[in-house]
C-alpha cells in the first residue's frame, strides 16, 4: 500500500459513511468535509423548529469514524420510532443541542468528536444556512434538496442551473484540508443532492489542489436524476460545477454485477453505472475492483439511512483506494 498521508472526503449520507468506515482502519488523516444542503427528515426538522445547521450528514460521518464496539456510536445511531421524537435520531437532537449550548457547529463538533473517540475529523463545508435550488430546463423551480431528491423527472426536463441560497461562504478549516491534503475522494453519493451542494461550495479549491483526485462511481444510477449516465457523464457534470476539466486522476468503478434478481428488485431505483472507455482527452484513468457488499444493511424500522440493497463493501473500496 502506497503511503498517503492525508487523505479528504468530499460527500454525505450512505456513501460517506461507508467510505470512512473503511478507511478509518488505515493509518490515514482522515477528514471528512460534509454537505451543509440536507433539509429532509429529522435533520430537516431541526432545522425549521431550531434555525441550526444540518445535523444528519454529520452524525453519519462522526459514527462512522467512532470505534465500531463503543456505547456511543450505538446512542448516536439510535432513532426513536415512537412519540414526538418519532424519526428523529438521538445523534441529531445532541449535535443540535450542542451547536445551541456552544454558539458553534465548530465547537460542537469538536466536544462530539471527543465522545466518540473518533479516528479523524469531521467538518461542515460551510457554516452559512443554505438551501439547495433547481431550476428545470423547463421553467421549473425546485427548492430544496429534499425536495429534489424526490422529483423523479429532473434527467426528463433536464437542469438549467443549480446552486445555493445565499452563496455559501467556505468553511476556512475545510479549505485549509483541501489545500493540505495528498488524496481527494468524490464519492460514492447522489450526484445532484450530495456531490454538487459540496462543490458548489469548494468546487474551486478542489480543481486548484495539487492533490490526487480519486472519483469513486456509484454502483446504480438514480431513476428520474441519472438514467443512462455513464461515468464520463458524472465526471463532465462534476467538472462544469468546478469550472474546470481534467480534475480527477482516478475513477474507481465496481467490476461485480449484483445478481439478477437484486436488479429486478432494484428496477424501480435505478439501473447499474455504465462503465465506457473515457475519451482521449480526459485525464482520469479507469480502475476496476469488485466491490459489491454481501448482504443487505440492518437497521431499525425507523432508519432508513442506511438501507440499500445494493451498495458498496467498506473494507474493499477502502482497500481500492489506497492502492490506486
Amino acid at each position: 500500500m502506497p503511503h498517503i498521508k492525508k487523505v479528504v472526503t468530499i460527500g454525505g449520507g450512505t456513501g460517506t459513511f461507508t467510505l470512512l468506515s473503511g478507511l478509518k482502519k488505515y493509518p490515514v488523516d482522515l477528514t471528512a468535509v460534509i454537505s451543509m444542503a440536507d433539509d429532509g427528515g429529522s435533520t430537516g426538522r431541526l432545522r425549521d423548529e431550531f434555525g441550526v445547521l444540518p445535523p444528519g450528514d454529520l452524525r453519519q460521518g462522526l459514527v462512522a469514524l467512532s470505534d465500531d464496539g463503543s456505547m456511543m456510536r450505538k446512542l448516536f445511531n439510535h432513532r426513536y420510532e415512537k412519540g414526538d421524537l418519532a424519526g428523529h435520531s438521538f445523534g441529531n437532537i445532541f449535535i443540535s443541542t450542542l451547536e445551541q449550548v456552544t454558539g458553534s457547529l465548530d465547537k460542537a463538533l469538536d466536544v462530539a468528536s471527543n465522545i466518540l473517540n473518533i479516528r479523524g475529523r469531521v467538518m461542515p463545508v460551510t457554516l452559512t444556512k443554505v438551501k439547495l435550488i433547481t431550476e428545470l430546463k423547463n421553467g421549473k423551480m425546485i427548492e430544496g434538496e429534499d425536495m429534489l431528491g424526490n422529483y423523479q423527472l429532473v434527467s426528463r426536463f433536464g437542469i438549467k442551473r443549480i446552486y445555493l441560497k445565499p452563496k455559501a461562504k467556505p468553511n476556512p478549516k475545510a479549505l485549509q484540508a483541501i489545500k493540505e491534503a495528498d488524496v481527494i475522494v468524490i464519492g460514492p453519493g447522489d450526484l445532484y443532492t450530495t456531490m454538487i451542494p459540496n462543490l458548489l461550495v469548494v468546487g474551486s479549491a478542489i480543481a486548484k489542489s495539487k492533490a490526487k483526485k480519486i472519483f469513486v462511481a456509484n454502483l446504480m444510477n438514480k431513476h428520474g436524476h441519472t438514467d443512462d449516465f455513464s461515468i464520463n457523464d458524472y465526471i463532465q457534470t462534476l467538472e462544469r460545477v468546478m469550472g474546470k476539466s481534467n480534475v480527477f486522476n482516478t475513477v474507481i468503478y465496481n467490476t461485480k454485477m449484483p445478481n439478477k434478481a437484486l436488479l429486478k428488485k432494484y428496477s424501480d431505483e435505478g439501473d447499474p453505472v455504465v462503465v465506457s472507455k473515457p475519451p482521449k482527452k480526459t485525464s482520469y484513468k479507469l480502475a476496476g475492483f469488485p466491490l459489491l457488499a454481501s448482504g443487505v444493511a440492518k437497521t431499525s424500522k425507523a432508519d432508513k439511512a442506511l438501507h440499500s440493497l445494493i451498495r458498496h463493501d467498506s473494507d474493499k473500496l477502502a482497500k481500492a483506494i489506497l492502492h490506486s
